[in-house]
Order: structure tokens, then C-alpha cells, then sequence
């Protein structure tokens, strides 16, 4: 793999971190030692999903929290966000862009479009920090704390495209205390996976933690289309990540936390295979090799990502009320380029493969330019009994350009195209919550925000693909929405809490422009709303040796943002379809059988219905089976169709078994993760329908302690069973696929002093 070519400032930076690390491990040799005892049984989870740090059983959400041990293990094999898909019920998360712009989808409401401008309704917030742009969304998490997923809308407190809920993240602070952790692991394709991470005081008033990650991979993919066949073509990566944290505590009364965090990655785009589905079924062909690929671009495939961001969080604590104040700024830069008809030559040329290419397709996009700037202050009540609130306002500001690319592969891979992109978004929103203690038993929660948003847009064809004269095009769409949420929470005993709740969310009106590189018009999609009902049980039971959280809930979204991507035309556009509506249930669980024996299991049923009678979109270009109806135009009818990418089972199922052996533990630790079958289009058909698939972990290692230390060795695997299936494609050429991540083997070594 090459190295991805890092800014001065960087590097700079990077060179910092490591010489924090040296500080802050000579400041604290002699900090002292704590012994750690085992924990046997249901530990409190604590979660700031109300922007407060609450028990999970307190908080009238539906709510998952992924701890740092299974944050650990998901990530074995070095993969990126996407590993926490079908771990926790109702998420799922995709992408056709690699390791990067992941697209999320809880309870079955996501977004397929692949456009750096569009935007998603589940929103990612890392520390503190709203990340808006998709590109953003593919931060590393390493050195974290814990994953929240709040299911449903969060109109209150997050505001803005939050319809379907919000992905929480949460690095570990900076404490006085010192902490160091180091991991290094080897697997498969020569794959490596180095992280470090140490913090501590460097006065009795600063502390600081510093965290390191990088990752590496082989390529492993052979291509061997003919005239361009090589060897370990395709697969590989390399991707270096840091943050520095410095924690100001001079009184009891007043904190800074400063983060700055980079991201470095150079990869391959998300290799497309063309015509890997049988006709007429959504099999992979019979003669399918994961390693294998014919492409006649494969050398140009690449993708090269830069980002960087900093945030300063204050603290006021003035007794029965603390201010809080965030600013944010993130700035990210990609270039990306893929072979999409997934295969060589064409249909007017001498030679093409595998099987049928109407034409070839090399497409790419870039943003150079990009900032992000988000400021959010907070004022809070601290705990005065009755009745709690906290009141807040919220300001964004993004600014970006993208430029949309082609390529003629007949010319060796010559630029034949460009669009260029320009978009600011404005937003402001003001915000109120208040928690009312209506009896010993019973809290009252309720709250309301104001957003108002504002999108100006322009974009230019400043080189056809097609000959085709350039143009010019702008627009701006705007909004303002009143969203919230009321919620009752019931202490039925010790063990059990109820709890309903009804939540308004809002989506932002969106633009899509990338069409103007196929000579369209830019389209644009009005704002979403979504009304939620929901309510749960949250227990723990059998003398706390068990926990049981359940929620059955029921949602209607009204003009809802699709994107009708790709088709005949291959045409990206935005519609708004009337009502869409979404039920379902969701079952999360722990039991300790022994001391020894610890069991999770969790279930999410999610049925959705688009409702519209009057949309239609365009379909397949490549061949496919439309089961859907078609209208007097022969475009297709949507109606009654379920959401792509919205599968109607999700579940995950772990054990984890240790046993004293020596001076340490031994221990075995396996998970696995079942989503059903999903449409990949907003049409259906049965070649662009992916099946069922079911993916499996196992982890055997062995933990032991010294003095201020803790070590382990461990072997793990990912997908232990080298399930293949699809996990999306592309439609307007050919029957052209992408896989999920092969089966993968490793070895780890870890240890962490404090």
C-alpha cells in the first residue's frame, strides 16, 4: 500500500502526541497501584443520553451501550465503524465508499445516497461533537469509553436529521491518575493493528491523555482481467490516527477539555465485481472468488482521506446550576476514484468481462474544501429535587465543495468530466428540557426545540463526459421546525422501570447535485418529520445476575427524503414521498449463568412501508427482475415497499467463559450477529436483494496481572464461518455487486499499567 501523503501540520502534530506520551509516563512512574477485582454480575451502565450522566435504567429511551471490552473485540480484525452493524438491536450500518462515508440505519430509517452532500437521519455525535458530513462519520474509534445508540427521534436535546436516532461516542477522558495501553495485533493479508494510549497529570490542576492508532492491510485482491492482470491489485489499506486531550481542572468549579483529533488513510474505494449475481436470483455466481476481480481500471482505484478537528468543552459548576459550553471545528478532504461497471472493456469493443458491460463506467469524487463549526451552551439545574431542566442554544456552519469526476477508461483512465458543488448550511436552534418529579415513583420529562436551517447551493458542469455544453445552476431551500418530546418514566419496584414516550424529529431539507456531471438538474427534497411512540421495561433480575430491557414502538415519517440512485439514467434525485411508516420491538439482554459463564442476547423485529401511491422511480439499467409494478410510463411503482437497506430482523447472540488457570484467567469469547434480508433499491427485485446474513466472532485468550500492570495474549477470528454475501451494488450497468468482509484470523498481545 502506498503511504497517504500527510499535511505539515500532521505531521507536526503527531510529533507532539509522541512527546506528550514521554511526558506524561515520566511524570507518573510513580503513581500508585490499585488492584482490580473481578466484577460478578449486572454492572450499572451509565449513559449521557440526556447530556447528563444518568443510570441506563433512569433514561426513558430506548438505549444500547457497547462497553470498551466489546468495542475491543468487534474491532479485532481492523475494521472500521461498520463493525458495530447487528451488534445492538435496530442498527445497521453500510457502505459503498469503503472504509469510509458509513451510512447508518436505525429501526429501518437510513439513506442509500452516496453523495458527499447528502445527509442521513441518524446522527453521529463524538464527543460532543455533531459530525454532519458522512465523510466525517468514518472517524476511527479507538481509546473510547462507550458507544450509545439512542433509538427513535431525538428532537430535544440533538435537534436537527436525528429522525432515526443518534450514535453516540465517547473517548476516554483525561484523569489524574495514570493509565497507559498498549495492543498490537497480526492477522490475516498481513494485516496490523497498533494502538496506544496514556494520560495522566502533569500538575496537580492539568492532566492529559494521548491515543494513537494505526492501521495497516496488505492488498490481497488478484486482478486478472486480461491485458491488465497483476497479482495483489486490490484490498489493502493503511490509516494512522490520533487524538491529544488536555484536561484544565484549576477548582472544584471550573474544567477545560481540549481534544484535538486527526485522521490519515490511504485505501481502496469499495471494489465493485460486475455480473457476481446469478439472473433471476440473488445468488452469487457458482464460480465466485472473493480474491479475484477483472477490472480494467483496478490500478487507478484509490481513495485517499484527510481530516482533522478540535473541540474546547467548559464547565461552570455555580452551585444548583452548571454552564456548559461546546465549540467544535472539523475539517475533512477525500479523493476517490472507482472502476463502477466493475469489469473490462465494453459491449463495442472486441473484448469485455465478466459476462455483459454495456459500457465502462470510472467515476470519482473529491472534496477539497471543508469546515465544519458547531457552538452549543448549555444551562442546567443540578439535581434540585422536583424539578430539573436544562435550556440551551445550538449554532452550525459547514462550508464545502465538491468536485463529482469521470474518467474514460478506453484512455487510460483520462479525466472526460467534472462537476463542480458548492454548499453552506446555516443553523441555529434554541432548546429546553424539563424533568418533573411527579411522585417517588413516577418523573415527568418534556421537551421542545426551535431549529431553523438554511442550505445555498451552486453548481457547475464544467466538463461533460458526453460533450455536452457546460451550465450553471443555484438554489437554496430553508426551514424552520418545532420538534420534541414528552416522556414518563415509572419505578414499578427495585427491579423494574416503565416508560412511554412520544418524540417529534426533523430532517433538514437537502439538495443533490451530483447529476449535473450527467448534464441533469440539481433536485431537491423538503424537510422530513416523524412522530414516535414508544414504550419499555428496563430490569434487572434474579438477585441483579440478569438484565432485560424491552421497547415496542410505532412511527409515521411524513414527507420523507429519498434518493432515487442510479436507474437507467443514472441519476441521482432527491423525492419526498408522503408517509412512510415503521413498527416494531426491540429485546436486549444479559445473564450471568455462573461466575464463570455470562451470556448476551439481543432481538429487533422493524417492519417499514413506504406509502405513496403517486412515486415512482426509474429502473435498473443492468438486467435485473423487477417484482414491482409498473406505471403507463414504465417507471416503477414504490408503493407499499419496504425501506432499502431495512431488514426486519436484526439479533446478536454472545457467551463469554473464563476459568482460573495459573496466575491468570483463560478465557473464550464468541459473538454473532443475524440480519435478515434487505432490498438495496427502492424498488425490488430479486437480483438487487441482499440475503440473509449471518457473520460469527471467536476470541480465546488468556489475561494475567502484575504490580500496576495487566497483560493478555489472545487468537481471534471474524466471520468464522466465510459467509459471502451481497451487501449492495450497482444497477444502471450490469449486475455488478459488492461483498461483505472475507473470514479473518489474528493473534493480539495487550497490556495496560496504571
Amino acid at each position: 500500500m502506498k503511504v497517504f501523503k500527510q499535511s505539515a501540520l500532521s505531521l507536526c502534530v503527531q510529533a507532539s502526541l509522541l512527546t506528550s506520551v514521554a511526558c506524561v509516563s515520566t511524570n507518573a512512574l510513580a503513581a500508585e497501584t490499585a488492584a482490580k477485582e473481578k466484577v460478578v454480575g449486572i454492572e450499572v451502565i451509565e449513559v449521557t443520553a440526556r447530556k447528563r450522566t444518568e443510570n441506563i435504567k433512569d433514561v426513558p429511551i430506548s438505549v444500547s451501550a457497547l462497553t470498551p471490552k466489546k468495542l475491543e473485540v468487534l474491532g479485532s480484525s481492523g475494521m472500521d465503524v461498520r463493525a458495530l452493524s447487528a451488534k445492538v438491536p435496530s442498527l445497521l450500518i453500510e457502505s459503498s465508499f469503503g472504509r469510509t462515508f458509513p451510512r447508518f440505519y436505525i429501526r429501518g430509517l437510513g439513506n442509500t445516497d452516496f453523495d458527499l452532500l447528502a445527509s442521513q437521519p441518524v446522527s453521529l455525535i463524538y464527543d460532543d461533537v455533531v459530525l454532519e458530513n458522512a465523510l466525517t462519520k468514518g472517524m476511527p474509534m479507538f481509546d473510547i469509553e462507550r458507544v450509545e445508540v439512542l433509538r427513535g427521534p431525538q428532537g430535544t436535546l440533538f435537534g436537527r436529521n436525528t429522525t432515526a436516532g443518534i450514535v453516540k461516542v465517547q473517548s476516554k477522558r483525561p484523569t489524574q491518575d495514570f493509565d497507559a495501553a498498549i495492543s498490537a495485533s497480526y492477522g490475516s493479508y498481513d494485516s496490523t493493528d497498533l494502538r496506544l494510549a496514556v494520560g495522566g497529570g502533569l500538575t496537580d490542576t492539568l492532566s492529559a491523555r494521548v491515543s494513537l492508532l494505526q492501521q495497516d492491510r496488505e492488498d490481497y485482491i488478484d486482478n486478472q482481467a486480461p491485458g491488465f492482470e497483476q497479482k495483489d491489485q486490490l484490498g489493502g489499506y493503511g490509516e494512522t490516527a490520533g487524538r491529544i486531550q488536555l484536561l484544565w481542572e484549576p477548582n472544584d468549579d471550573f474544567s477545560a477539555l481540549f481534544n484535538y483529533h486527526f485522521r490519515d488513510a490511504d485505501a481502496d474505494a469499495r471494489v465493485f465485481r460486475a455480473n457476481i449475481i446469478k439472473p433471476g436470483t440473488n445468488e452469487l455466481i457458482d464460480d465466485f472468488d472473493r480474491e479475484v476481480v477483472f477490472q480494467d481500471a483496478a490500478v487507478r482505484n484509490k481513495q485517499t482521506v484527510e481530516m482533522q478537528g478540535s473541540s474546547l468543552k467548559l464547565e461552570y459548576n455555580l452551585g444548583d446550576y452548571t454552564l456548559t459550553s461546546v465549540t467544535g471545528y472539523e475539517s475533512a478532504e477525500i479523493f476517490s476514484v472507482g472502476d463502477i461497471d466493475g469489469g473490462y472493456g465494453a459491449s463495442f469493443l472486441p473484448d469485455m468481462g465478466p459476462g455483459f458491460i454495456p459500457f465502462p463506467s470510472e467515476t470519482g469524487a473529491s472534496m477539497p474544501d471543508h469546515s465544519q463549526v458547531t457552538q452549543e451552551v448549555r444551562f442546567a439545574s443540578n439535581d434540585l429535587g422536583k424539578f430539573d431542566y436544562q435550556v440551551g442554544f445550538f449554532y452550525f456552519d459547514e462550508d464545502l465543495t465538491i468536485n463529482n469526476l469521470s474518467f474514460n477508461t478506453l484512455a487510460d483512465g483520462v479525466q472526460d468530466g467534472l462537476a463542480v458543488q458548492n454548499m453552506e448550511t446555516t443553523a441555529w436552534a434554541v432548546f429546553a428540557s424539563f424533568d418533573i418529579e411527579i411522585s417517588e415513583r413516577m418523573n415527568l420529562t418534556a421537551g421542545i426545540r426551535y431549529s431553523d436551517d438554511e442550505r445555498n447551493w451552486d453548481g457547475t458542469l464544467v466538463l461533460s463526459p458526453f460533450g455536452a455544453p457546460g451550465f450553471s445552476e443555484s438554489a437554496t431551500v430553508d426551514d424552520s421546525q418545532i420538534s420534541g418530546d414528552i416522556s414518563i418514566n415509572y419505578k414499578l419496584n427495585d427491579d423494574v422501570n416503565l416508560y412511554g414516550r412520544l418524540a417529534k424529529g426533523y430532517r433538514a431539507p437537502s439538495i443533490q447535485g451530483r447529476s449535473l456531471l450527467f448534464s441533469a438538474s440539481h433536485t431537491t427534497a423538503d424537510s422530513e418529520t416523524v412522530t414516535s411512540i414508544e414504550t419499555g421495561f428496563k430490569s434487572t433480575l434474579l438477585d441483579n445476575t440478569a438484565r432485560v430491557d424491552g421497547s415496542v414502538y410505532y412511527y409515521v415519517v411524513d414527507d420523507q427524503q429519498l434518493t432515487a440512485v442510479g436507474g437507467s439514467g443514472n441519476i441521482a434525485s432527491l423525492l419526498n414521498a408522503d408517509k412512510s411508516v415503521g413498527y416494531g420491538f426491540e429485546v436486549d439482554s444479559e445473564f450471568w449463568a455462573t461466575d464463570n459463564l455470562v451470556f448476551g442476547a439481543s432481538l429487533s423485529y422493524n417492519h417499514t412501508e413506504l406509502q405513496d401511491d403517486t412515486i415512482s422511480v426509474a429502473g435498473c439499467g443492468g438486467g435485473c427482475t423487477i417484482t414491482d409494478p409498473l406505471n403507463a410510463d414504465g417507471r416503477v411503482i414504490i408503493d407499499g415497499n419496504s425501506l432499502p437497506q431495512s431488514p426486519e430482523w436484526i439479533g446478536n447472540l454472545s457467551a463469554r467463559w473464563t476459568k482460573e488457570l495459573g496466575e491468570g484467567e483463560l478465557y473464550v469469547y464468541t459473538d454473532w450477529s443475524y440480519r435478515s434480508e434487505v432490498s438495496f433499491f427502492l424498488y425490488e427485485s430479486k437480483e438487487f436483494t441482499g440475503d440473509s446474513l449471518m457473520e460469527g466472532g471467536l476470541r480465546v485468550g488468556y489475561e494475567w496481572d502484575t504490580d500496576g500492570a495487566e497483560y493478555e495474549v489472545a487468537a481471534y477470528a471474524r466471520n468464522i464461518l466465510d459467509e459471502e454475501q451481497l451487501t449492495g451494488a450497482i444497477d444502471f450497468n450490469n449486475l455488478t455487486g459488492y461483498v461483505n468482509e472475507p473470514r479473518f484470523f489474528g493473534v493480539e498481545f495487550k497490556a495496560n499499567f496504571f
